[in-house]
């Protein structure tokens, strides 16, 4: 795949996150074939340039990279594994690249079946949000082959900062790794601003108060602010980020690690989604935690 020569793209999964990385890539100038399980939701980005394709298979065709940014390791199987169509049509030589959230294991697991198809792979998770993916700011963190990684740094430019952190499977460990601080800290940001507001404090004001110390964070930045507008619509689900946590977990176990504020944040998570939080996003812990508040008595 020579570098100087335009890499055609092929873009499979186009939701919240997956539309705005499309955009980014077609501003840079890439041809962009699109494809998602729900039609309506690619077909609005023939506005913007890409070729929206009816099947997945039409899409890779031809393609030199082609994204995967699928709700789960699942997906990406049903998708590339039970159907040969879409084997059969990607071109020998072309790269893989898996965005969304999976176990290490699966990354490892879907690079080999694909290797043995002539096709490389690199799994490439992301953060930052839906704004993130719009304003081009994304941290991707790649696993995978060193070179193949290199070669792709023109498609990965106009979406963020790509990092490579080591070999297959890499880059899914770095995404837990960020979940983990992430979950952690939206936990704790929920639980300072119940306890300034419930002793009166405003939390507006507390929020304003501890910006540029040792608490700062894109997360008290951006989620804080959140929860003070009240402003749920998702950019990141609980249902995704329950998922993470227990992919996070599940990996905890097999490295034989203890990792208690993880599982703390986790049982939460697992009770707001539970409740009906699943589609809201994530900074929602806060409701669940004042649900928890609500009788002055602190349940547990």
């Amino acid at each position: 795949m020579s570098a100087s020569v335009r890499k055609r793209v092929a873009f499979l999964g186009t939701g919240l996150m997956g539309a705005p990385m499309v955009k980014r890539l077609l501003g840079a100038g890439f041809a962009v074939s699109v494809w998602n399980r729900s039609h309506e939701k690619a077909s609005h980005l023939a506005i913007d340039g890409a070729v929206v394709s009816t099947s997945a298979a039409d899409a890779v065709r031809n393609a030199d990279v082609v994204f995967a940014m699928l709700t789960n390791e699942q997906a990406f199987d049903e998708l590339f594994f039970a159907d040969v169509t879409i084997i059969e049509a990607l071109r020998a030589g072309a790269v893989v690249v898996e965005g969304s959230s999976v176990l290490p294991e699966a990354s490892r697991r879907h690079a080999e079946r694909l290797r043995k198809h002539g096709v490389q792979y690199l799994d490439a998770p992301v953060s930052g949000g839906v704004a993130g993916a719009a304003a081009g700011t994304l941290a991707i963190m790649v696993g995978g082959d060193a070179p193949t990684f290199l070669r792709l740094a023109d498609v990965f430019a106009p979406l963020g900062r790509a990092t490579h952190v080591g070999p297959t499977g890499s880059g899914q460990l770095a995404k837990l790794g960020n979940q983990q601080i992430v979950a952690v800290t939206i936990g704790a940001v929920a639980e300072a601003m119940l306890l300034v507001q419930r002793g009166g404090g405003d939390p507006a004001a507390f929020r304003a108060a501890i910006r540029g110390g040792f608490a700062e964070s894109r997360i008290l930045e951006l989620h804080g602010q959140r929860m003070i507008e009240r402003n749920f619509e998702p950019g990141g689900t609980s249902a995704n980020q329950l998922k993470d946590l227990n992919n996070i977990l599940s990996t905890a176990v097999e490295l034989g690690l203890a990792l208690p504020l993880t599982a703390a944040v986790q049982k939460q998570f697992a009770a707001f989604v539970q409740e009906g939080g699943a589609d809201r996003d994530h900074s929602a812990l806060l409701v669940h935690l004042e649900g928890r508040n609500s009788d002055g008595k602190g349940r547990t």
